[in-house]
């Protein structure tokens, strides 16, 4: 696809559950983008920003979005969103929405197609701080 970014294929974020890149928005600042399978119509995958919309958690901290009957789970509290969507209907994130992040498949590739965000690279910001992730106080069991 001409002037889009190649980031992964369907088949992989359907085997893996997601995918987690990081770009750079039009004023230079990093921020992650995730890929998520979306069922709906004809819509193979759908890409939003890697934060929840209740307190800037990540989905994505390296290990896949955790997600269930086609919601994401914010893994602090629980909120589900629509991986379709991107809108949230319960927990402390309802009745917020996920920006969302153009992308196009083609012949089975995901592209990065947002005129508003550059590829940077595959994989999240590096973190120098040592975190390794969120410390859950959610009521959902995996």
């Amino acid at each position: 696809m001409l002037g889009a970014s190649e980031l992964t294929t369907v088949a992989a974020v359907r085997e893996q559950r997601s995918y987690v890149c990081t770009v750079r928005d039009n004023y230079g600042e990093r921020d992650e983008v995730i890929v998520v399978p979306c069922e709906d119509g004809d819509a193979a995958v759908r890409a939003w920003i890697n934060r929840c919309t209740h307190e800037a958690q990540r989905f994505d901290t390296g290990r896949g979005v955790a997600m269930r009957d086609g919601q994401m789970i914010c893994p602090k509290h629980g909120s589900m969103f629509d991986a379709c969507s991107g809108d949230c209907d319960n927990g402390e994130a309802a009745g917020t929405t996920l920006p969302g992040v153009e992308v196009a498949v083609e012949d089975g590739t995901v592209y990065l197609a947002d005129e508003d965000y550059t590829f940077v690279h595959e994989g999240t910001i590096a973190d120098d701080d040592g975190d390794d992730g969120p410390s859950s106080t959610s009521h959902i069991g995996f």
